[in-house]
């Protein structure tokens, strides 16, 4: 099956569909077409009767997910492509990996970033090398990613932390992530496929019914966020095609600091 994606990779192991965004020289930064593949596979590995656990990775040892690929979003509508409310159907996907009836494992190591820390904080459990490194950038760059990005993500770590994360746009290292509820598990660098397996081996030994039950019961519980999510990302569109929210995307392609003070309002 991965000869059919050009963007991701996709394989069925012993204990886990392995999900990997395999654009390492962008630092797995996704575009329309690794969206689009990624709904695919999501869709694929909640029928795979095998296993009860994808793992949900990025290629290479610099990062998991660095959200949007800026250079894509350079447009002069500035939207990612043609499909789904920003250009790209990020919103279905995020739909996609909460609906998918197995345990998704975030494995991170590296850099989880911008919509590739919303990826991390969607997935049901998300086990980090001592390496990763999370953060949000949208305010940085002219973008935000409401609904799981900000509401989501107050459930998880907090209603004030939610907020630090969002309004200072720092990085912050593995152990962090953990004390702040965040991450699972963090563990030595070179022992994090293994932990990553461990785990998938304990889920696949149990009831997958059940899972999927559990699961969608947990889901139950924040579902409201759904649909702010796709409020909030029509918003998002509107703001894609600013002049200040394009302003973000030249500085941050033309490695420069954003001048956002003229677009105050």
């Amino acid at each position: 099956m991965s000869n059919t994606y050009k963007d991701i990779l996709y394989e069925v192991g012993e204990n886990a569909v392995r999900i990997t965004i395999n654009r390492p020289e962008v630092f797995n930064a996704f575009r329309a077409q690794t969206v689009e593949e990624l709904i695919l596979a999501f869709r694929a590995a909640d029928e795979e009767k095998s296993v009860n656990a994808v793992i949900f990775s990025g290629a290479g040892d610099k990062a998991f997910c660095t959200g949007g690929d800026q250079k894509v979003h350079l447009s002069e509508d500035g939207l990612y492509g043609p499909r789904g409310l920003v250009g790209l159907p990020i919103e279905e996907l995020h739909s996609a990996i909460r609906d998918c009836r197995k345990v998704v494992i975030a494995r991170v190591q590296g850099f989880a970033i911008g919509g590739g820390n919303v990826f991390a904080t969607i997935c049901d459990l998300t086990i980090a090398s001592e390496k990763a490194q999370f953060g949000q950038v949208g305010p940085k760059v002219g973008s935000v990613d409401p609904g799981y990005g900000t509401a989501y993500l107050s459930r998880i770590v907090g209603e004030k932390k939610a907020r630090e994360i969002w309004f200072l746009c720092r990085r912050y290292k593995a152990q962090e992530a953990l004390a702040m509820g965040l991450v699972n598990k963090v563990v030595p660098h070179d022992d994090l496929d293994i932990e990553c397996e461990l785990w998938a081996a304990e889920i696949n030994a149990l009831s997958p019914t059940a899972i999927a039950i559990a699961k969608r019961s947990f889901n139950a519980d924040s579902e409201s966020i759904r649909g702010l999510s796709f409020l909030g990302i029509a918003a998002v569109k509107g703001y894609y095609q600013s002049e200040e929210s394009k302003e973000g995307v030249r500085a941050f392609n033309e490695k420069r600091k954003p001048d956002f003070k003229k677009y105050a309002g």
